[in-house]
């Protein structure tokens, strides 16, 4: 059985699939085409179901969760952000209008591949697509928050455990395997954890049935 991991990056997406004991890394320009082959689960580090007023339950939780690096958890995606307005101030003052939290400019620009992950679920509901989130994920595998990912010692600890997770290839992917592409190394060690994700699914916040968007999409983050 095939499972896949994604993590967005500038020039696309970061996918890591792994099959029984084998794993493997590619980099693809659209979700469409890194999800074209056949998988039993997918798992991609994005929001999936989204509230009109961009406040989700799941995503409390997994700032709670991840106390005291709560901001690594973004929060506020609403499709009218990117389907209304081209320019992020004036989905501000509409979100100042409608009493709501403004957008960040990190948020802003993520709204591309928010959009592109949201259109894919929505045409493809046969498929078992899940969100994750790659630090609630080491965050299970380590037992607390690892220092960040940015810092040395936050890469090395990510890169140890992934190989003790039977990532054997980690270091030729980092080195070797993204040159080129665009992706960063952390890209790649995040799209690791939510293939783990894809795979193990040891919890999710919230647990049990998970409320859903006006489109019926599953508010609710795997790990």
């Amino acid at each position: 059985m095939r499972f896949i991991g994604l993590d967005g990056f500038r020039r696309g997406w970061v996918a890591v699939s792994i099959d029984g004991d084998s794993s493997d890394v590619g980099f693809h320009t659209d979700v469409a085409g890194a999800l074209s082959a056949p998988f039993q689960r997918a798992a991609i580090d994005i929001p999936i179901g989204m509230s009109d007023d961009g406040e989700r339950r799941c995503d409390r939780l997994a700032r709670d969760r991840l106390d005291p690096h709560r901001s690594r958890v973004f929060t506020g995606a609403r499709r009218w952000l990117w389907e209304d307005h081209g320019d992020p101030d004036l989905a501000n003052c509409e979100a100042s209008r409608r009493g709501q939290k403004k957008a960040s400019r990190q948020l802003w620009h993520l709204g591309a591949k928010i959009m592109e992950v949201d259109r894919f679920v929505r045409s493809h509901r046969a498929l078992d697509i899940r969100e994750a989130h790659p630090e609630l994920v080491f965050l299970r595998l380590h037992g607390q928050p690892l220092p960040s990912k940015k810092s040395e010692q936050g890469a090395a600890l990510r890169r140890e455990l992934l190989i003790n997770a039977g990532f054997t290839e980690i270091d030729d992917w980092l080195s070797n395997g993204r040159i080129g592409t665009g992706a960063r190394a952390d890209d790649v060690c995040d799209a690791c954890a939510v293939a783990l994700a894809a795979r193990d699914c040891r919890g999710s916040l919230p647990e049990g049935t998970p409320p859903t968007d006006t489109h019926g999409l599953a508010m609710q983050i795997w790990f």
